[in-house]
């Protein structure tokens, strides 16, 4: 069983910042991917980032590439997003997950909410035009 605990959101203008942080249990948090995911009022969750559990591979939505950078302390079980130039667009509730390794390609799954097994409760970002 993993917890997971998301901090850091907020309200910015836009062209601000913002760190996101996760906090895990556990004492294999190492062995899990971890992603964060997004949900905007009145749209479905959507893929964020990604980084995989050596946090060698990290995966990233087109519309937040170059902009945001997921990254992950395994000795502090923590996972972080910061997120740079911020829109409008970006305004949502953001939720940390963690997955256990699927089969097939990192790149190709990570992608999907399916392949996380535990989930926060989330973090609201709120971003100002």
């Amino acid at each position: 069983q993993v917890q997971l605990v998301e901090s850091g959101g907020g309200l910015v203008q836009a062209g601000g910042s913002l760190r996101l942080s996760c906090a895990a249990s556990g004492r294999t948090f190492s062995s899990y991917a971890m992603g964060w995911f997004r949900q905007a009022p009145g749209k479905e969750r959507e893929f964020v980032a990604a980084i995989s559990g050596s946090g060698g591979m990290t995966v990233y939505a087109d519309s937040v590439k170059g902009r945001f950078t997921i990254s992950r302390d395994n000795a502090k079980n923590t996972v972080s997003l910061q997120m740079n130039s911020l829109k409008p667009e970006d305004t949502a509730v953001y939720y940390c997950a963690a997955g256990s390794p699927r089969r097939g390609r990192y790149s190709d799954y990570a992608r999907r909410s399916n392949a996380y097994d535990y989930w926060g409760q989330g973090t609201q970002v709120t971003v100002s035009s």
